[in-house]
């Protein structure tokens, strides 16, 4: 039985077509978060979104300003960054040590609405899970901690991932 759950849980989630899934990245101010030149110190956060069965894509260069400098498709460097940021298209949030932010932080930042019943460019009823369980709150409140795997849907079910392998150094 366990064989089976890992096999239905391994089974890939194409990602949807259209702007709609590939959304821009942004780097606002807001939050408090000011858009720093400095380089800090970070801890990796893993967001998944997740509109009709369909993957959303969490771009790269969400938190950094532009001019971005990329390679491929992630951004090294831009004019400054905030204390949350993405630099891949994985999901993969880099939160700076010593700020407390929470998802709703991470989306003012992006610029992009985040409600109970509105994500990103998408509506319905948005369902959270951290760690792979549901969590039962506000999902603007969720605690961006260290390598927490946060996942949200829309318009149909997705088993969450429980757990995310982070590179070395995040």
């Amino acid at each position: 039985m366990i064989g089976l759950l890992a096999l239905l849980l391994a089974v890939p989630v194409p990602i949807g077509v259209g702007p709609k899934y590939h959304p821009a990245p942004a780097a606002r101010a807001g939050a408090g978060f000011a858009c720093s030149q400095k380089e800090m110190q970070r801890f990796g956060v893993h967001v998944e979104l997740f509109a009709n069965r369909r993957v959303v894509i969490v771009p790269a260069g969400i938190g950094i300003a532009p001019p971005h400098h990329r390679d491929g498709a992630y951004v090294r460097a831009g004019r400054c960054s905030f204390p949350l940021r993405t630099r891949e298209p994985t999901g993969v949030v880099e939160v700076a040590k010593g700020a407390r932010p929470t998802l709703g932080d991470l989306f003012a930042v992006w610029n992009q609405p985040l409600s109970a019943t509105r994500l990103v460019g998408f509506t319905g009823s948005v369902r959270a899970y951290v760690g792979g369980r549901t969590w039962p709150g506000d999902v603007r409140a969720i605690p961006l901690r260290r390598h927490a795997e946060i996942v949200l849907e829309i318009g149909g079910y997705v088993p969450p991932h429980a757990s995310f392998t982070f590179r070395k150094g995040l």
